[in-house]
């Protein structure tokens, strides 16, 4: 053949050609897979390492929303992140500054996190203890054991602790294990520690992937759960220097199982359970303070006349939420509600419930109109 003569090439051109597209699809397929498991759809996701917030920022605490992964990929993604061991320090004793009911509220407040998220178990449920404590200490979360166990509890998405809305409270455990907990709680409250924890902020179970967990570092393992602190200084034990309240108020959520919660809601004991927390009818009108008033809201709404009284007062805290100062009046009477801040004699005297919290002033207090809703406690019935 010839060597300018290239009629015998051809074949062979057309054979790469050939293989090159079978060459490009290959990469097309690779390209495909190595992208589904860097964004943790395959089995095993690439874990990030989590970058550390601004120190001069406080930072933001997330829901605990899930990724949508089996059981067993949640284990084994959960299982490729690394445990850091740099930097662990245990958690400094802590005492409740409080006495009387506000400690026995904040025992029950922590004793019910301990008990529902960990079941009936001494090193879980110290576990989580830890945790709720490191969080009232760190500055990201509220200021009080009951503040931090029911944070975003008002939501049924968004709390902190599953427990709080899904309706695990509807459980009932055995009078003997609510008093370990409540022993547990105590011990915790007056200085006893959880140091295989360390200054975790935030855990869970190893067979879920909360969105949160790549933001943050892996620091421990008690049985199924995992244990998370922010890198970086709000980690670190110059970020959990923040005072603890003293004065936890109550909880209506608690009040079926925690007598003290619901004596300070105005709840009988034996009739707390069950209560239903809505018994708006409608929509609540809200008027915000202004001026020198300026955060002390007031909450006007109609209540369901068919409802539980003892319901009046889960209603105005569910609608109070975690608000500082909040004044909350009901009426049963549509026609008597009033439409403006103004109201006259008897709009007033026809009023059937009224809530009143200041945390400022350690205030807070359940009314109830008795000419209406008969009451065996007169310290509960509006002064007429």
């Amino acid at each position: 053949m010839h060597p300018h003569d290239d009629r015998g090439a051809l074949p062979l051109r057309r054979d790469w050609t050939g293989w090159l597209f079978v060459l490009i699809a290959v990469a097309a397929v690779v390209a495909v897979l190595l992208a589904s498991h860097s964004t943790g759809t395959g089995k095993h996701a690439a874990h990030r390492q989590p970058v550390a917030p601004p120190a001069d920022v406080i930072p933001e605490v997330q829901a605990m929303e899930l990724a949508p992964v089996t059981e067993d990929d949640a284990r084994a993604q959960n299982a490729e992140v690394a445990l850091i061991t740099k930097g662990f320090v245990a958690a400094r004793p802590f005492v409740y500054a409080g006495g009387g009911d506000s400690k026995a509220r904040a025992r029950d407040c922590l004793a019910a996190a301990m008990l529902y998220e960990a079941g009936d178990d001494a090193k879980g449920q110290q576990a989580v203890g830890q945790v709720v404590i490191n969080r009232a200490r760190h500055p990201a979360f509220p200021k009080s054991i009951c503040g931090v166990v029911f944070q975003g509890s008002e939501r049924t998405t968004g709390c902190q602790f599953t427990f709080t809305c899904d309706g695990a409270l509807n459980r009932r455990y055995s009078d003997a294990a609510w008093q370990r907990a409540r022993n547990n709680a105590d011990m915790m409250l007056s200085g006893g520690t959880y140091p295989p924890v360390g200054l975790a902020t935030h855990y869970h179970t190893d067979w879920v992937r909360p969105y949160w967990s790549d933001s943050l570092e892996k620091i421990a393992i008690v049985d199924t759960h995992l244990f998370f602190r922010w890198p970086g200084y709000w980690g670190t034990p110059g970020a959990f220097r923040g005072a603890v309240s003293g004065s936890d108020g109550p909880v209506a959520k608690l009040a079926a199982i925690s007598p003290l919660h619901a004596i300070a809601l105005g709840l009988p004991t034996d009739v707390a359970t069950g209560v239903d927390a809505n018994a708006a009818v409608g929509e609540a009108r809200v008027v915000a303070g202004a001026g020198e008033s300026a955060g002390r809201d007031t909450i006007y709404t109609q209540l369901d006349r068919k409802a539980a009284p003892e319901s009046f007062v889960t209603t105005a805290l569910r609608l109070c939420g975690d608000k500082p100062y909040c004044k909350f009046m009901g009426w049963t009477n549509p026609v008597l509600k009033p439409d403006s801040d103004a109201m006259s004699d008897t709009q007033r005297a026809a009023m059937t419930f009224s809530y009143l919290r200041d945390d400022k002033a350690g205030f807070e207090k359940a009314l109830w109109n008795c000419s209406e809703y008969k009451r065996d406690d007169a310290r509960q019935c509006m002064k007429r």
